[in-house]
């Protein structure tokens, strides 16, 4: 076999193969061969017929079957014998394939660039972390109250104001006639809650007990009811009772119903999940400083057919957001030429850096294994406990969620890997700047 190089420019390599007449031809007979010896033909048993027949009337399969095993054995000593690491199946274009010449093919690809690994002792990252302050555990104390919080019957004969729950029947209708869904009994409103039609509460307040109200008041252009959208509608409510919203007290005894010994183990408790908040927090922001930093540290070419498959997948996404009006503020102030150049070079610092871990997970033979895989699985349904069987069904039946899983698991442990042998140091920060997070960087 004859291999010459005819182009290299970047990461894109050509070569021109030429298979002699002759080496094909022995490939040929020995596939003959092999046919001969298990086929039969009228007044020969098996591996009796005559050479001459099969050659004969096998003759253009073996070379069909030959032709292919010669094509591929020629590219596989190719990628061999130049230490070549193909980025996907090389293209071959055969060229010459003619009975009694030599075989002439080339062979195309984009290889793997070379990635000469640094010392990580080098690299220096800052790791923000923030004290947790005692207002945030109060707040989170008063926020669960809040969610806890009952309702008492007002005895004295006032008025209703804002912030009380009023009991009601109400009967609505539209022209004098009752519509559907228009009926409630004993049902508990809350003014100022906007969880009726605009305006409706606001027409409760003020009054008492055992009034009779009518209320006007139209339903949104947009209501999902299109038969009620944009009309006028009188809703007949009576007030039943007026009850006024008491908040749990925030003691001992609110403590224990949730489970905890004392006020102050619920301090502690809570303190400390706010504090896991901030340190996943912390831990995503040195992430990201950490691939900054090898982005600056590593220059090198990267394959343009994966760059062009990363460009598409988020130009699909942002072209889903368009059409569903969720881009952000800032996509929706730029011209598309400008954001579509963003966009390639995410495309180009993303395939970068997972060559670059890929080769750090290679060199340092990060492993991810079975018990990584389910440690993982439980965290994605602890995140989610309302659908934790959903999730676990979905990963069960779904092998390519499991290998997208896998390669997750494994960037994050070659990430872990880095981080342990760069310089950390760590720098206290408001809460404020912990959580201010710079999408672009992504």
């Amino acid at each position: 076999m004859n291999i010459k190089e005819t182009k290299s420019e970047g990461l894109s390599r050509e070569y021109s193969v030429t298979i002699s007449n002759a080496d094909f031809n022995n490939e040929v007979q020995n596939k003959l061969k092999e046919i001969g010896k298990t086929v039969s033909m009228a007044g020969f048993r098996a591996g009796k017929v005559p050479f001459s027949m099969i050659e004969k009337k096998y003759k253009a399969n073996a070379m069909s079957e030959a032709l292919d095993d010669v094509l591929r054995n020629g590219v596989n000593e190719l990628l061999e014998k130049n230490n070549l690491r193909p980025v996907f199946t090389p293209d071959v274009d055969l060229k010459k394939f003619e009975e009694g010449k030599d075989i002439e093919f080339s062979v195309s690809m984009e290889v793997m660039p070379t990635i000469e690994l640094k010392d990580f002792n080098g690299i220096k990252i800052e790791k923000l972390v923030a004290e947790v302050p005692e207002d945030e555990v109060l707040k989170a104390l008063n926020y669960m109250a809040e969610s806890r919080r009952d309702s008492v019957k007002v005895e004295e004969d006032r008025e209703s104001k804002k912030g009380d729950i009023v009991v009601i029947d109400f009967v609505g209708s539209i022209d004098g006639v009752e519509f559907e869904g228009g009926k409630g009994e004993a049902y508990p409103l809350e003014l100022g809650s906007n969880s009726f039609i605009p305006g409706y509460e606001d027409q409760l307040i003020g009054k008492k007990a055992g009034e009779v109200v009518d209320v006007k008041a139209t339903f949104p252009e947009n209501y999902h009811a299109k038969d009620l959208a944009g009309k006028e509608a009188l809703f007949v409510t009576t007030i039943k009772e007026i009850r006024e919203i008491k908040k749990s007290e925030i003691n001992d005894d609110f403590a224990k119903s949730l489970g905890e010994e004392n006020l102050d183990k619920l301090k502690e408790t809570v303190k400390s999940r706010i504090s896991n908040d901030y340190e996943n927090a912390s831990k995503m922001k040195l992430k990201r400083a950490l691939l900054d930093a090898l982005d600056k540290a590593y220059n090198f070419e990267v394959p343009q057919k994966l760059v062009d498959m990363e460009y598409d997948a988020i130009v699909k996404q942002y072209e889903a957001a368009k059409q569903n009006n969720q881009l952000d503020e800032e996509e929706k102030s730029k011209k598309e030429e400008d954001l579509l150049k963003e966009y390639k070079d995410i495309a180009v610092r993303r395939v970068k850096l997972g060559l670059l871990l890929a080769e750090v997970g290679n060199d340092a033979k990060v492993q991810v294994s079975q018990e990584d895989i389910n440690k993982a699985i439980m965290m994605e349904a602890q995140r989610y406990p309302m659908q934790a069987k959903a999730i676990f069904d979905f990963y069960l039946k779904n092998k390519e969620a499991i290998e997208r899983l896998r390669t997750s698991v494994y960037e994050e442990k070659v990430i872990d890997y880095v981080l342990s042998k760069v310089e950390t140091t760590e720098k206290t920060v408001s809460v404020e700047e912990l959580y201010n997070f710079d999408e672009k960087a992504a």
